[in-house]
């Protein structure tokens, strides 16, 4: 099942023309990334040092199909697949709330597992991929 996020956009997200500035926009996304991992009860603090591993993404892109300013509220819909044992993606669609709810953008980051004390490639920690699983279409 996706998982939604939903915040306000500030003015710290805005640029000189009150739009949501374009790395922000990833910036948001991570936050869902985040309040996602945390839901399903991993603890970024310890979680990574604890299984000797870092998860960075390899490739992202975005679409930004209209704009965000200051004081919208928004919803970020989340939703990752496995990409073998050791990555996976995550899709997010950011929405404009209210009527009518808009797709403001569309997100995608790719991430591989590395093991952090050789860098090569390790397979995904159980309770990762138990995160992608659950939340995954």
């Amino acid at each position: 099942m996706p998982f939604v996020y939903r915040r306000t956009i500030r003015f710290a997200d805005t640029d000189a023309a009150g739009v949501v500035f374009f790395p922000n926009y990833f910036a948001i996304c991570h936050e869902a990334y985040e309040e996602s991992l945390a839901t399903d009860r991993i603890e970024l603090k310890s979680f990574f040092g604890k299984h000797g591993v870092v998860v960075p993404i390899t490739k992202s892109q975005a679409e930004y199909l209209r704009p965000l300013t200051c004081g919208d509220k928004i919803s970020v819909t989340l939703t990752p697949t496995l990409l073998g044992s050791d990555g996976y993606a995550i899709d997010y669609d950011l929405h404009r709330l209210g009527r009518p709810e808009k797709l403001a953008a569309r997100v995608r980051t790719e991430h591989v597992c590395i093991s952090s004390r050789s860098s090569e490639r390790h397979v995904l920690p159980v309770a990762l991929a138990a995160w992608i699983r659950h939340h995954s279409a």
